[in-house]
């Protein structure tokens, strides 16, 4: 994108300071922007898969080159084993568990906002210009953050790393240690946000380093959020006059004390039965497609990391595949060969009924692919509800102007049997 329509109309920059990595902000990111009072501007990452479908390879190959950084930093400091690794939701969820896999990490577990009135809550933070700004901690025992080791932090953007410090300190108040390693695709703290990380370090008294694939200077028009506030709201699209194409359901069970990602705690040991899950699974979808059409796997918000498994296993197997997932941060969208948020669906939050939180979800770009590209849908049972299926749901938004659609039902984490196979009260 030579013509980046955000710069051009309204002044919003990324700049590369540096990278370890060989990687440049502006391979790693483009500039968006979001309907948020908080924080109008939008990084929108050309390799988590999440607004923008990614070839499921080149996710990996990112997130293999954030934990090389991390596992250099913690062999500086003769830490090699112990290591816990921990996500932040929603963007992070699965490139977190990217980088603990690639770190052989004896524990993986991501912040989540899914709330469940059986499931207790550990800790919490808040992300305060998030769209959503809780997030909850939910481990099935306190002793999967127990362990003497030092706890690496996965975001897929720091911009001021607040939020980390945050983590680190509700976190630091349970469980101390006294390693913290931060690791972001891209590092756009400008030099005070620098100072302050760490102060705040210092105050708690503990080690924290901060580690990127590049580094940048953020270039934000201090009246951003008001001129994009008063800019019109995207219109959508009228819907198409074709009937909705057909849906293809096939579900595969998860067994009780497989963890489907991160959400509860993901343990090294757990990676063997997940990985024969994800065979399975990416067998029964493989049955159901053309294997010589293009394919965009789809997950659903925290969802991340399973299905990006299911897509890496049919693009090893030879598959024209990427992957991303819905998202529950409303973008602005602007149709523009300059802009990375082209085309977007709003629909019904499957989980509406017993969600707390604002019931509408977002997926973005969806629309834009080729006519003749596969969809596949990837959800939990949690999110296998009447509002999935609703006329303002997800797969009527997936399957309008007569798509077929593929939904993959896998499971789901069953807390109370993970917890017991584990010893967890």
């Amino acid at each position: 994108m030579t013509d980046r329509w955000a710069e051009t109309h309204l002044g919003l920059r990324a700049h590369h300071v540096d990278s370890s990595a060989g990687h440049t902000v502006d391979e790693l990111i483009v500039p968006g922007l979001r309907r948020n009072p908080r924080r109008a501007h939008l990084w929108v990452s050309t390799v988590l898969g999440k607004h923008l479908p990614v070839a499921p390879s080149t996710i990996l190959r990112a997130a293999e080159d954030l934990a090389d950084l991390a596992t250099a930093e913690l062999s500086r400091r003769g830490l090699h084993d112990d290591v816990t690794v921990f996500g932040f939701a929603e963007t992070a969820t699965g490139l977190g568990h990217c980088v603990a896999h690639r770190m052989a990490a004896a524990v993986y577990l991501h912040s989540t906002r899914r709330t469940h009135p059986e499931t207790p809550v550990f800790a919490t933070f808040t992300e305060g210009h998030s769209h959503a700004t809780d997030h909850r901690i939910s481990p099935t025992g306190a002793e999967l953050l127990a362990g003497p080791g030092p706890l690496v932090l996965v975001d897929d953007e720091m911009s001021t790393g607040a939020t980390a410090l945050d983590a680190i300190a509700s976190l630091h108040a349970v469980v101390p240690r006294g390693v913290y390693v931060v690791a972001a695709l891209v590092d756009m703290r400008s030099d005070d946000d620098r100072t302050r990380c760490a102060d705040i370090a210092r105050d708690l008294d503990v080690d924290v380093v901060f580690v990127s694939l590049a580094r940048g200077r953020a270039e934000i028009p201090t009246d951003l959020v008001d001129r994009v506030l008063a800019m019109p709201a995207p219109v959508a699209s009228p819907p198409p006059t074709t009937a909705p194409g057909a849906v293809d359901t096939v579900r595969v069970p998860l067994p009780p004390a497989v963890p489907d990602g991160g959400r509860h705690g993901f343990l090294v040991g757990d990676e063997p039965a997940f990985a024969e899950q994800v065979r399975t699974a990416a067998d029964a979808v493989a049955e159901r497609l053309d294997a010589d059409t293009p394919v965009v796997v789809i997950g659903h918000e925290e969802l991340m990391y399973l299905p990006l498994r299911i897509a890496s296993e049919l693009e090893q197997g030879g598959w024209d595949v990427r992957s991303q997932t819905t998202t529950r941060s409303p973008a602005h969208v602007v149709d523009d060969d300059g802009y990375p948020l082209r085309h977007g669906m709003e629909f019904l939050a499957p989980e509406a009924r017993w969600s707390a939180d604002a019931p509408r979800r977002h997926l973005y770009n969806a629309a834009a692919d080729e006519p003749g590209t596969q969809r596949v849908l990837v959800i939990d049972t949690p999110a296998d509800t009447a509002e999935l299926l609703s006329p303002d749901g997800l797969v009527a938004a997936l399957t309008a102007g007569g798509r077929r659609l593929v939904v993959a039902v896998v499971g789901d984490t069953d807390f109370a049997a993970l917890a017991a196979s584990r010893g967890a009260s």
